[in-house]
């Protein structure tokens, strides 16, 4: 049996930080194809930075936006 201590994934303040945001920019100066759900994704967890960053790269539409897809 393990009695060690568990440590799951990475903690939502780590997750929801600027380190984030960066890889997201890396991702999409790469070219690489993220899909509109992930994207939808993105925006509905970091909000308007998230936005900003898509719209850099030619990617932001309005069907986007969490609420546009209920």
């Amino acid at each position: 049996m393990n009695d060690k201590p568990r440590t799951p994934g990475i903690s939502r303040d780590n997750r929801l930080s600027d380190e984030g945001l960066r890889r997201l920019d890396r991702q999409l100066q790469s070219g690489s194809q993220i899909s509109d759900p992930v994207l939808t994704q993105w925006i509905r967890r970091y909000g308007e930075p998230a936005r900003q960053v898509i719209r850099r790269h030619g990617r932001y539409r309005v069907e986007l936006e969490p609420e546009a897809g209920n």
